[in-house]
């Protein structure tokens, strides 16, 4: 039995993959934006998911997150699912709020980040960018790249945490729309076997991954300097430093 938190867990991949895990017999830890949507999450928490609360959009709200995240106990793994296609949170929840989260929560055996097949459009320049949300800078593939990145930095750093990111392809989900030609199901699958399993091939970091296979990602994800330069950008805005 494992204890995953699922961010951004009320509906979509992220509902998906916290009903996976507790249909599988693991502990699981949801979230939810505020306290209007937690009705969304009444069947889950009735079969003894645990929950917690805050607006990922907004820095103070992230760092309770992170404390109430931190009261129930260690995690054994995250997945980092929330996210948003909005111009003016971009930055604040695809990028800003896994950093915070990941650098002030106990830190789990495994971390797993959602990317998207769209980070190969970003571009790897964070001038000018916008990290609060006031106003609206980088796109949407920007913030994927960035989140890619954070991902292998994380993983160079912390040899003794698993960390992977996941294009879960492009589902018919809210945020992907009805024309989205992927398979829902197995939009959450990896999230959830690299969040679990002991499958020799699970049991990896450094990874980008798409339905349980390992593919290249965007190369400038990998460069150190482009990395450290994310990290330091993120903690200058922030005031969290990297642990």
């Amino acid at each position: 039995m494992m204890r995953v938190l699922v961010t951004g867990s009320t509906q979509g991949l992220g509902r998906a993959a916290a009903r996976s895990l507790l249909d599988a017999g693991h502990e699981v830890v949801v979230h939810a934006r505020d306290t209007e949507r937690l009705d969304a999450l009444s069947d889950l928490l009735d079969r003894g998911a645990e929950v917690v609360v805050g607006d990922l959009s907004d820095l103070e709200e992230t760092r309770q997150v992170a404390d109430q995240v931190n009261e129930l106990g260690r995690m054994d793994a995250v997945i980092h699912n929330a996210g948003v296609d909005s111009s003016g949170l971009l930055m604040p929840v695809n990028v800003v709020a896994p950093y915070v989260l990941t650098a002030l929560m106990d830190r789990p055996n495994r971390l797993i980040y959602l990317s998207s097949r769209m980070h190969f459009g970003g571009k790897p320049n964070l001038a000018g960018i916008d990290w609060t949300g006031h106003k609206a800078t980088g796109t949407y593939s920007d913030s994927k790249l960035f989140v890619t990145t954070l991902a292998f930095a994380f993983a160079e750093r912390w040899p003794d945490v698993l960390v992977n990111a996941v294009d879960p392809g492009w589902v018919p989900t809210r945020m992907g729309g009805p024309d989205a030609t992927g398979d829902l199901h197995l939009g959450h699958v990896t999230q959830t076997w690299l969040a679990t399993s002991n499958d020799p091939a699970a049991l990896t970091t450094g990874g980008y991954w798409y339905h349980q296979s390992q593919d290249e990602p965007h190369p400038d994800s990998h460069v150190r300097a482009f990395q450290q330069e994310l990290l330091d950008a993120l903690a200058a805005t922030t005031g969290v430093a990297l642990g």
